[in-house]
């Protein structure tokens, strides 16, 4: 491994438990200044935090619990959330305490430099990479890309079919992929629908005269919109008592890949509750020039482009 991934993937590799096993690893850990994780413990009231290394204690002072925090760019919750999860650091040396032991001085921040400079900055649209979701907000998730460093994944960009909050589809901690959508002025932008794959891919699951399990997701004058998988959505006919949020049983009438439609009849609703399931991911490559959601057949080609300026999935005829 290299060590630019989202934290908490090292702490229980074996390269890493074998640093923190003695003084003597942690030393030949500092020498080699070798990025390593372990858990933080606690944020005293200066904002360092104290990070358990199993063999000795660790010190991140606050000014090195991330990029900004010494320049006043980035709040301190960025160092206070840390509390009980893992941080990457970069042992800077070793020191006394006020008992006579030694403790390990260690920067959270210069890890995230480093990956910056090795890994975030070679990256570019289309890149595939790992993920880790940090927080979620109704705009967006926000992921951690390597050591700490967190993108933004817009909401309109997790899935085909359309979601009220990304809780929907995340959790926080979960590990996911993302695609590179967009780098600008150093922020880097990320995208996940176009891994999960083109309507095509997600109607072969389906077929005429089954009945199955979905999300009605919207309702309209028309009729409500079932979600019958993350990229894919049918319009069912409409009936009483139907809300958006609602679990629901629907027949599959038709499928009509040459208009992208399916047709479905609801058949009951429910309310339930429903926890986020990891992603299927349908592309397993690590680039993608681009991706074509809509099927051959279909007049409407539905695409997105990553050598383009402003990627995105984009509507345009045939």
């Amino acid at each position: 491994m290299t060590g630019y991934y989202p934290e908490g993937r090292l702490l229980s590799t074996t390269e890493n438990l074998y640093s923190l096993s003695s003084p003597m690893q942690l030393s030949e850990a500092y020498h080699d200044s070798r990025i390593l994780e372990a858990r933080a413990v606690v944020c005293n009231s200066s904002h360092d935090l104290i990070v358990d290394l199993g063999c000795m204690k660790g010190i991140i002072p606050r000014d090195e619990g991330a990029i900004g925090i010494r320049e006043g760019k980035v709040r301190d919750i960025a160092v206070i959330s840390r509390v009980n999860r893992p941080v990457s650091f970069i042992i800077t040396e070793f020191r006394k305490n006020e008992a006579g032991r030694t403790i390990a001085v260690l920067s959270r921040r210069a890890a995230q430099e480093r990956c910056m400079r090795e890994y975030v900055a070679k990256l570019s649209p289309g890149d595939i990479i790992d993920a880790s979701i940090t927080h979620l907000d109704s705009f967006g998730a926000f992921a951690d890309i390597g050591c700490g460093i967190v993108s933004l994944l817009p909401i309109d960009s997790i899935s085909v079919s359309r979601i009220d909050h990304p809780d929907e589809r995340f959790s926080v901690g979960m590990n996911i992929k993302a695609i590179i959508r967009s780098i600008e002025n150093g922020r880097i932008s990320l995208t996940h629908k176009e891994l999960l794959g083109t309507w095509e891919e997600n109607a072969a699951a389906f077929e005429i005269g089954e009945t199955v399990a979905g999300i009605v997701r919207s309702v309209e004058d028309y009729g409500a919109f079932v979600e019958l998988a993350p990229n894919l959505a049918g319009l069912a006919e409409m009936k009483e008592g139907v809300c958006a949020g609602m679990q629901a049983s629907v027949y599959i009438k038709n499928i009509i890949p040459s208009r992208m439609k399916i047709k479905l009849i609801i058949i009951d609703t429910m309310d339930m509750q429903y926890s986020p399931r990891e992603p299927v991911y349908f592309f397993t490559g690590d680039h993608m020039d681009s991706f074509i959601y809509s099927p051959p057949s279909c007049d409407k080609v539905i695409e997105t482009r990553f050598d383009r300026a402003s990627p995105g999935l984009i509507g345009q005829s045939a």
